[in-house]
């Protein structure tokens, strides 16, 4: 099967009439699909990953085609089956492996980082760790301080994996395709509000054009959602949508806001930032993660590094340090809403 690389590919919102349409949800399971009808070493596991199709629904159907040997319905054991999918890697298959939240990190954090992430580098580079861990990310649906965290500048923190975060369908099928195909380990980090689930909010944008044959989209490069000339928004995952929404709204006004969209942090398009912030020589970077030590410090000290001075502003929208409220009203009091960034876009241009 021939298998196209997309270097800057961006989704159109609104696709061509005839173009085939699928929600976030059902791009991941299409990916999974494909890449283990070409290689049999490929195969799933997790929680609730067979019959109930994933909770967030990244496995639906899966298990009619390919039956329970290879999609492996796990106990509550986090620490086990990723074990198990790291000895499989090792031993030559390609596993993707969910973690049901990403909250749950902490209970298997060793076969994570100190097994997953470090075998390549401790081997000498003799053993590879081709393995997906595939997992749920994000606020905004009242789950409370153990089930609503990103965490991505957590892994993105820490060598020796590479960390992929799709914010629609498109990106999604060809981010999955990558990681599988990949001979490194990869975290791939979906947020609920992107999937398009009925039974959630949906965001207009979670339901897109996907092609029907298999096709990648590199890890570590960038994308440019909006185009603009005013301000630059770098930003990842459901916050991409909220900054296009800001964008849109604020155009009737002649501010004119670019929106990059990283899509992997690891590796970083530091190029693609520093390309942006040439043109608006003002940057925002939106982000649902907590705000010390993290991917916006890590992104704004990439501009002020390499090209000292070209900033004539520099701010940062993200989750302050504290977890996540179960209430609603506090909850989005502490998200990157889209009222935040435009108020942090306003103050830019002020």
């Amino acid at each position: 099967m021939t298998i196209v690389s997309v270097q800057d590919t961006a989704l159109p919102v609104e696709p061509e009439p005839g173009t085939r349409r699928l929600s976030t949800a059902k791009a991941i399971q299409e990916a999974l699909a494909q890449r283990m009808r070409a290689d049999e070493g490929v195969f799933v596991a997790g929680e609730d990953v067979g019959p109930y199709g994933g909770i967030f629904s990244s496995t639906t159907g899966l298990i009619d085609e390919f039956g329970p040997q290879r999609i492996l319905d796990t106990p509550i054991s986090e620490t086990a089956f990723i074990g198990l999918g790291i000895g499989a890697a090792v031993e030559g298959m390609r596993p993707v492996i969910e973690l049901m939240f990403v909250d749950f990190f902490g209970v298997c954090f060793d076969q994570i980082y100190n097994h997953m992430a470090k075998i390549h580098y401790e081997s000498g580079g003799n053993v590879r760790v081709p393995m997906v861990l595939m997992t749920a990310t994000g606020g905004g649906y009242s789950d409370g301080a153990q089930h609503s965290q990103s965490l991505w500048g957590t892994f993105a923190h820490l060598p020796g994996m590479k960390v992929v975060v799709p914010s629609n369908p498109y990106d999604a099928k060809g981010l999955m395709t990558a990681a599988i195909r990949s001979d490194d380990p990869v975290v791939y980090m979906f947020h609920k509000g992107v999937m398009g689930l009925g039974w959630m909010k949906k965001n207009p944008r979670s339901i897109g054009a996907v092609p029907a044959e298999e096709y990648e989209v590199p890890i570590g490069k960038a994308r440019v959602a909006r185009e603009g000339k005013d301000i630059t928004i770098v930003t990842l995952s459901l916050s991409v949508h909220h900054s296009l929404d800001v964008a849109e709204k604020l155009a009737g006004e002649g501010i004119d806001i670019e929106v990059v969209d990283l899509r992997s942090i690891v590796p970083l398009d530091r190029d693609a930032i520093l390309e942006s912030v040439r043109k608006t020589r003002k940057l925002i970077v939106v982000d649902e993660d907590y705000q010390s030590f993290g991917l916006t410090g890590e992104i704004i000290a990439t501009v002020a590094e390499r090209e000292p001075g070209l900033l004539t502003h520099a701010s940062r929208v993200a989750v302050p340090d504290v977890p996540i409220p179960y209430a609603r009203e506090l909850e989005y009091a502490v998200l990157p809403t889209p009222a935040r960034i435009e108020a942090a876009v306003r103050e830019a241009m002020a």
